[in-house]
């Protein structure tokens, strides 16, 4: 990960749990946008056909699985692994209730590397309304 640098600022503190830092900066490399991921599967037609989604689990934290999935399979066309990261946005539907089950997935995707994140709560998600959980990211490939 020479191409990235993990930055911190006063206060930090390691023995902090935390799932994020505050900034990356890049030192080289070049930039993927990856859309938005979810426990759906990626190719689905539009308009959306609610049949499409009838076997998707519907607990966050089998969702979750299945959207990291998509971020691994989305990074990896691009040449990217996790470690490659440096933004990520998630849409959770029930903040309270599915945020500890996702974060444990998340942190088992990342192995220890934490990219920067924001978090927010949604009324849902366009794709269906049984979806739990978006991943958008962004991440920079090595030179």
């Amino acid at each position: 990960m020479t191409h990235l640098e993990i930055v911190h600022h006063d206060g930090y503190d390691p023995a902090i749990n935390s799932l994020f830092v505050p900034a990356i900066k890049v030192a080289s490399g070049r930039l993927v946008f990856i859309s938005g991921v979810t426990g759906a599967p990626v190719y689905h037609d539009h308009p959306h056909r609610p049949e499409v989604f009838d076997s998707i689990p519907p607990d966050a934290a089998s969702q979750a699985r299945l959207a990291y999935e998509h971020l691994a399979q989305a990074l990896t066309a691009a040449g990217c692994v996790p470690a490659d990261v440096v933004s990520l946005t998630r849409y959770l539907t029930h903040i309270a209730e599915d945020q500890d089950a996702i974060n444990a997935v998340q942190g088992a995707f990342f192995g220890g590397h934490l990219p920067t994140s924001t978090t927010v709560e949604v009324k849902r998600l366009a794709t269906d309304p049984r979806l739990r959980l978006e991943i958008q990211a962004i991440a920079v490939t090595s030179d």
